[in-house]
């Protein structure tokens, strides 16, 4: 499969999300993945005065398989270093597949507050959707496959690739 270049997606998603931003909204990464993306989103962003506060979830306790996989050695601290009551967010991830990691992002989410409202900006909506959840902002729409995965990877300069093939 011939993916495209991320940053050409990332440009897009900029650009789509522009527009409907503020200074007084969040701007929220998941682990790891989205933590990249919003970055690079914020990166292309127009200078706007305030930027949008920033923060990031690792929704690793929130899982839902949390028992089965156990602690993962890449977890990360949540920063939220803002009050979440009342503001408006938009949640980044990178790939959207069966929708439990943002369920999991949302319960954490609510943990901090009550938003006023929560976008969804996703790179990748690969589709095999398991719960009613869909993103308000997509880089690309794919239709994969159970045994296909697509992945979003940063190297050690900071450069972002996907990387697709069967599970294993």
């Amino acid at each position: 499969m011939n993916l495209p270049d991320p940053n050409a997606l990332i440009d897009a998603l900029a650009a789509q999300l522009a527009p409907t931003l503020s200074p007084d909204c969040a701007l929220i990464g998941i682990h790891t993945g989205g933590v990249w993306l919003r970055d690079a989103v914020v990166a292309r962003l127009p200078l706007m005065s305030p930027m949008p506060v920033l923060g990031e979830l690792d929704v690793s306790f929130y899982r839902d398989d949390y028992a089965q996989s156990g602690l993962h050695a890449e977890v990360q601290p949540s920063v939220i270093p803002f009050e979440i009551e009342g503001r408006h967010v938009v949640l980044f991830d990178d790939v959207l597949y069966t929708g439990r990691t943002v369920r999991a992002a949302l319960n954490l989410l609510f943990d901090y507050g009550r938003p006023a409202s929560i976008r969804l900006a996703v790179l990748v909506d690969r589709g095999g959707r398991e719960l009613p959840i869909g993103a308000d902002f997509v880089g690309l729409k794919l239709d994969l496959p159970a045994t296909e995965h697509i992945d979003l990877l940063r190297d050690a300069t900071g450069a972002l690739r996907f990387v697709h093939g069967p599970w294993e």
